[in-house]
């Protein structure tokens, strides 16, 4: 059994929030505080941004707080909040701020657009979304169909519309994206680990476990392969393909694991190769319920991705 017992440190880098990381970089290097932003650096004193929020599970939830409770000081209003069973919305979504009908949301003028639901509604929406405002993907394992990626990529370019994917739980998205863009990435691996009731899987490749069954490595391949088999498990690895452009959802390659001694973290690992010899290994070790899809730390970070959007041309623009 792998032993992730090394202590929990605290991170802040590029607006993210990220807790419980070792990085090797050819050895050991010892964490360093990071310098957050406060919010009134953030707030602009243009006009508000107006916000459409899809999906209003337990991420979705946690945005509509955000922006109810903390959105004027920072600049953003919502504009409307979807969900398939719009009954969860009552008592808890100002009446006039609950859209019945999603095919129906250009009636609900936006700035940006988030999807935290499911790809599917990527797949349905996602190029009408980008005709009308920026769009942050919150499922972005499905651009891992080469048909809706490059979809998508036309619709941003042709509409001048930015097709955002929030960085999550990945750690050192920017900085894989400038290796890939100075052409020195050779190679990129993603190990996930969580505990099996974290999992929502397709097929019956974990139909079955047991409390005392330990680690068992579930899938490993490319994150094209990994997508369809985890849709809502492997986002993390889609924003890595994102930034490997050069490699791509087919050249990065990833690893789900199912550990039952993970009953209060996930784990993801990050495996960089560049020229040279040049690698970077990173942990991070996000707290996490049991059950819980999406690790505590990676609310945050997608809050912090938001308050990126401000609109970076028409191309897809990772936050």
């Amino acid at each position: 059994m792998i032993n992730y017992g090394f202590s929990q440190l605290n991170f802040v880098l590029c607006l993210h929030a990220i807790s419980g990381v070792v990085l090797q970089i050819g050895r050991h290097i010892s964490s360093e505080e990071g310098v957050g932003l406060s919010a009134q650096d953030m707030a602009t004193s243009s006009s508000s941004q107006r916000i459409g929020v899809v999906g209003y599970g337990h991420l979705g939830q946690y945005l509509v707080d955000r922006i109810l409770k903390d959105g004027a000081a920072l600049g953003l209003t919502l504009a409307f909040v979807w969900n398939r069973n719009t009954d969860k919305l009552k008592g808890l979504v100002p009446e006039e701020l609950i859209l019945g009908d999603l095919s129906s949301f250009a009636n609900r003028p936006c700035d940006v657009i988030i999807e935290v639901c499911h790809p599917q509604i990527v797949r349905e929406f996602g190029v009408h979304f980008l005709s009308q405002s920026h769009f942050m993907v919150g499922s972005p394992s499905a651009l891992s169909s080469p048909d809706l990626n490059q979809k998508l990529r036309l619709a941003a370019q042709n509409y001048g519309r930015t097709l955002y994917v929030p960085s999550g739980a990945l750690w050192g998205g920017q900085d894989i994206q400038r290796l890939n863009d100075s052409g020195g990435l050779k190679a990129l691996f993603i190990r996930m680990s969580k505990h099996p009731s974290c999992f929502r899987l397709t097929g019956d490749v974990l139909s079955e476990w047991t409390e005392d069954e330990g680690r068992r490595v579930l899938f490993r391949g490319s994150v094209a392969e990994l997508c369809p088999l985890a849709p809502n498990n492997v986002n993390t690895m889609a924003a890595a393909a994102v930034a490997a452009e050069t490699l791509g959802f087919t050249g990065v390659q990833g690893e789900i694991v199912s550990d039952t001694a993970l009953r209060d973290y996930h784990v993801v690992e990050v495996e960089v190769t560049g020229p040279g010899g040049f690698s970077v290994h990173t942990v991070r070790r996000n707290p996490a319920k049991l059950g819980a899809v999406t690790g505590s730390a990676t609310y945050n970070s997608f809050w912090n991705s938001l308050l990126v959007c401000k609109g970076h041309g028409g191309r897809v623009y990772l936050c």
